[in-house]
């Protein structure tokens, strides 16, 4: 072949030629094996070569090439050559070599180059050096609307949106006329930071310069307009813009997803499938993740199924959007499919897929498998960190969830405010109440963090589960900033299990002001009262819990309980009838009752509201769902080790009870999820040791 001749004193053209052809191919290293054989390399075939490694998602090799030759061969290169190797530190956020690549324009004389300047301010932007881009900015003697526009979009990438604004307003007032990529920047601006007024000026700037019609800017309103939600003029926009890309569908889709309007967004897709528009991962990506975090698992899998069908091939972004989906119907079969498909098909871009999966796991109630998978992470980011101590923290593990977190720090890795979350979420499941006080206090003290309102919430937590509710209170009290449901949501569950009735009346009334609509409260004071037998005070609450649902329109939330078993998830409701093993299911629960009393079993009825007898008020109790769920997993166990239930509300404490007793008669492990934290239930003890 022509490309394995020995290369001697070609001329320039013919070195080109050769270098253009290994290139057209793909051949990036025989290229380079070509152009460091050239004797005498021009810089026009550097800047080719350059280009091209940046081009292939290299922008790394493009800047050691160029090192090298900057170092070994005493290479001076022109604007071109720096141009290229700006937008290879651009895409590879390397600020070390941005600084020296603007060293370098400066020193042979380019730092008044527009081209090349526009392209410096770009580069720092995107390694999010501000000041870097200012500079280079503020020093070219001339520029134009592509020097604002990387200045904003640099602001951007900084997170400065309210200088991002101000530069958009500055260059209104000197007469620079913004162009489409400036106006979708500064609503990307406008969309991050919900501002809605501003992002109306900008719609008025739009139609005065006859930009309404480009796909960018209409995409760039869509967003502003649904992020602030205003979804119908997100629509209004959507609908006028004349030649729609993928991306506007997406965005429009996205759109709906955020404004919960699920169905709304299933009726655009098909409008967009149907009217011929083409179709990319991108798009089904998007329905896959909305459906899932908007509650529909089975929608979303069957979205994913479509979407292989038709030969698309998911991709970190498709796993990454789908697993939620696993973790919401707790199916660890469909998550173990995926996990095997990521590593089957190497899809494991940057962290997030593992990171994902480690989620999943824990979320699932695999917590052995969540930190296999993390531990097999070759690298791990702050994200990764967090959701492994989440993972701990979220099955009561306090103690290895701090373990971890102290690794976090040996290993050099900066915490940030999730990561204290997290902690003292592990803190407050083990009533480590010492160790979360220091680490509260570690926050301002040794890591450079101000504790924000979720971060006293926690704290107060780990003080209310832990029995110290009057010091929880004065710590709610002594808050910097307003106290919110959290905390005061905090102070009310404790009130419950350490029964102090003054306490649960003045948290309750807090959150009754703050959310008004939410019946749980309502309910958990009523329990309280009931406890107390304070039956007319239990009533009257009772009676605002329907005056406030009635007046707002809200309806309280069934309790619901599902358990998979060989891969299917069957699902009860209180006083569930409809499985074809009730008679199966209500004789186990009264067989096992009578066991459970031999080993001192006592019902709870105090959990049943209505006025009824005690006997009637025990049957009640039987018919709760997480009772039926764990049921029918113990009947259809078959060899299983591990029964794991999922409910969507608190769980009871008769039921906390009996499954303990259930767990230490059959000899098994339960494993229960509900909406505070996960349950493993074994030799008759939780895991949660009776406060949650």
């Amino acid at each position: 072949m022509v490309h394995k001749l020995p290369v001697v004193d070609l001329p320039p053209s013919v070195s080109l030629r050769f270098l253009r052809s290994c290139l057209s191919t793909g051949q990036l290293e025989r290229a380079r094996d070509l152009f460091d054989r050239i004797p005498h390399p021009d810089l026009r075939s550097l800047t080719i070569l350059l280009s091209a490694f940046t081009k292939n998602n290299l922008p790394k090799e493009s800047i050691r090439f160029y090192r090298r030759l900057r170092e070994n061969k005493g290479l001076e290169p022109d604007r071109l050559v720096l141009l290229s190797v700006a937008k290879a530190c651009a895409n590879s956020s390397d600020l070390v070599e941005a600084k020296q690549v603007h060293e370098e324009a400066v020193k042979f004389g380019f730092s008044s180059d527009l081209v090349l300047g526009n392209a410096l301010i770009d580069m720092y932007g995107k390694c999010g050096f501000h000041d870097g881009a200012r500079r280079v900015f503020d020093d070219l003697p001339q520029k134009d609307v592509i020097s604002w526009t990387s200045l904003i979009s640099a602001c951007m990438s900084c997170r400065m949106p309210v200088e991002a604004l101000r530069i958009f307003s500055d260059m209104l007032h000197l007469g620079i006329k913004p162009n489409s990529v400036t106006l979708s920047s500064v609503l990307r601006v406008c969309s991050e930071s919900k501002a809605l007024d501003v992002g109306r000026q900008i719609h008025c700037q739009a139609l005065r310069r006859a930009l309404e019609d480009d796909v960018y800017v209409g995409s760039g309103l869509v967003d502003v307009y649904a992020s602030c939600s205003s979804i119908r003029q997100a629509r209004i926009v959507f609908d006028t813009i004349p030649y729609k890309d993928t991306v506007s569908w997406i965005v429009m889709l996205a759109a709906y997803f955020v404004d919960g309007e699920c169905e709304e967004a299933l009726k655009l897709f098909e409008l967009m499938r149907s009217g011929g528009v083409a179709l990319s991962s991108a798009s089904w990506n998007c329905m896959i993740s909305g459906l899932a975090q908007n509650g529909r698992p089975e929608e979303a899998f069957r979205m994913l199924g479509q979407m292989q069908q038709l030969g698309f091939k998911p991709d970190h972004i498709t796993v990454v959007s789908a697993l939620p989906a696993c973790s919401y119907i707790e199916s660890l079969r469909r998550g173990r499919e995926i996990h095997g498909y990521i590593f089957r098909h190497q899809i494991l871009e940057g962290m997030v897929p593992l990171t994902a999966l480690v989620l999943m796991y824990a979320k699932c109630g695999d917590l052995d498998k969540a930190r296999e998978v993390f531990n097999q992470m070759p690298r791990k980011d702050t994200v990764a960190w967090n959701t492994m101590i989440l993972a701990n923290s979220m099955h009561g593990c306090g103690e290895d969830a701090l373990a971890v977190f102290h690794q976090m720090l040996e290993c050099g890795v900066k915490p940030n405010s999730v990561t204290f979350t997290v902690v003292l979420t592990g803190c407050s499941h083990s009533q480590l109440v010492d160790v979360g006080k220091s680490i509260f206090n570690s926050m301002s003290t040794q890591h450079g963090l101000q504790p924000d309102a979720d971060h006293y919430a926690c704290m107060a937590d780990v003080l209310c589960r832990s029995g110290h509710l009057e010091e929880a209170y004065r710590f709610i009290q002594s808050m910097p900033m307003q106290p919110t449901v959290g905390a005061w949501g905090a102070l009310l569950a404790s009130c419950r299990v350490y029964k102090n009735v003054d306490l649960a009346k003045i948290a309750a009334a807090h959150l009754f002001e703050i959310e008004p609509e939410n019946p749980g409260n309502y309910v958990l004071l009523s329990n309280i009262l009931v406890a107390a037998k304070l039956w007319d005070d239990a009533s009257s609450v009772r009676m605002l819990m329907r005056d406030k649902m009635r007046d707002r329109g809200v309806t309280k939330v069934p309790g619901c309980s599902w358990v998979q078993i060989r891969n299917k998830v069957y699902k009860f409701v209180k006083g569930d009838n409809r499985n074809a093993l009730r008679d199966e299911i209500y004789g186990f629960l009264k067989e096992i009752k009578e066991k459970m009393r031999l080993e001192g079993y006592l019902p709870d009825t105090d959990y049943v509201l209505q006025d009824v007898n005690k006997e009637e008020k025990e049957e009640l109790l039987c018919s709760h769902s997480e009772k039926l769920a764990v049921a029918f997993g113990i009947l259809n166990l078959k060899g299983e080790s591990v029964i794991r239930v999922f409910k969507n509300l608190r769980i009871c404490g008769d039921c906390h009870s009996t499954i303990k007793f259930m767990a230490k008669i059959i000899g098994v492990q339960i494993i229960v999820r509900d909406n505070v934290r996960f349950h493993h239930f074994r030799y008759g003890s939780c895991s949660c040791q009776d406060l949650w």
